[in-house]
């Protein structure tokens, strides 16, 4: 960390970063008065049903900030890693930039590589730490900001920060208070760090645990589930992948549901209707639908459905 000026505009940041969770941390480098040099984000990809082209969140940011926006599709390459050594940068900052960095690349800087991540580490390193707190039933998450290694998320951490998970959380509640709180760790923390005074804690490996990236079909509510991790699962997987089920054959997306516990539930995958809800069997007691979806419809309350199906929840419902 020695050599170099510590003043925020003396210090050239490369700034790697592409959903909405990364977007406070650019701007709160930007005014903190950091010299970004370049934004390093994904290419623009189609998204949405009708395919449209789409620029990553942290491209509008960095554009919206007049900032230099570079998009390359892989960084292995001589060509690739020539690109990002013309930027000089002294610092690398990294937020759910979304590829894993070569040695090189990290050993670019030469006042270090950090990043920010969505979880307390050494728990739930990877690349969906909120899903993975939510589903888990953790009662709390928060971010940490580390120094980075060629192994993911296992690098020295600088600081943490820690919020409660409320029983109603979900991850589209959940990341954005992540978010802003990443972005307020990280400048509160980098001039320390940067300075030397401020030094990282190596992560205790006997308690790591790993979360893989989401797939669609991980929303599909599986069988084994207990109720309350059924339930879980609707929150942790909103807004995507969602959680569903099978009725009649189609999706039915699941995106508020309750747990009545009943230790004599029949087989799980049994519909009822409870309370003038549709309700699904799980081991261990009912989800009961509170808000749902049909392929190609709105979201409904669970009686406005009902009402729809003549008050009727029946036949065999598909769990994973």
């Amino acid at each position: 960390m020695e050599g170099g000026s510590n003043r925020p505009a003396d210090v050239r940041v490369l700034f790697m970063g592409s959903p909405e969770f990364a977007v406070p941390s650019l701007r709160a480098l930007a005014a903190s008065g950091y010299d970004v040099v370049a934004v390093i984000t994904q290419p623009d990809r189609p998204s949405g049903r009708g395919g449209r082209t789409t620029a990553a969140p942290v491209k509008v940011a960095a554009e919206a900030l007049k900032l230099t926006v570079h998009q390359p599709s892989e960084l292995r390459s001589d060509e690739a890693f020539a690109a990002l050594a013309a930027f000089s940068p002294d610092l690398i900052v990294v937020a759910a930039y979304g590829k894993i960095l070569s040695r090189r690349v990290l050993a670019l800087p030469g006042r270090g590589s950090i990043n920010v991540h969505a979880s307390l580490l050494p728990r739930w390193r990877g690349a969906s730490p909120i899903n993975a707190a939510i589903l888990n039933g953790d009662e709390e998450t928060g971010v940490s900001i580390m120094e980075m290694v060629r192994e993911m998320d296992a690098g020295p951490v600088i600081a943490q920060q820690s919020i409660p998970i409320g029983d109603d959380a979900t991850t589209a509640t959940i990341e954005p208070r992540l978010a802003e709180l990443g972005a307020e760790t990280l400048v509160e923390v980098l001039p320390g760090w940067l300075a030397g005074g401020r030094k990282a804690t190596p992560q205790d490996e006997s308690a790591v645990t790993v979360c893989s990236p989401l797939r669609k079909e991980d929303g599909h509510l599986r069988r084994e589930m207990a109720a309350e991790e059924a339930e879980r699962a609707v929150r942790a997987y909103d807004p995507w992948p969602g959680a569903f089920v099978l009725y009649r054959g189609q999706r039915l997306a699941i995106w508020r549901a309750h747990v009545e516990q009943d230790d004599a539930v029949p087989v799980a995958g049994t519909p009822t209707v409870l309370d003038r809800r549709p309700a699904v069997a799980f081991p261990g007691g009912w989800l009961v639908l509170d808000e749902v979806q049909r392929v190609g419809a709105r979201r409904v309350e669970g009686s406005a459905f009902l009402n729809g199906e003549r008050g009727m929840f029946a036949g065999e419902i598909g769990l994973a």
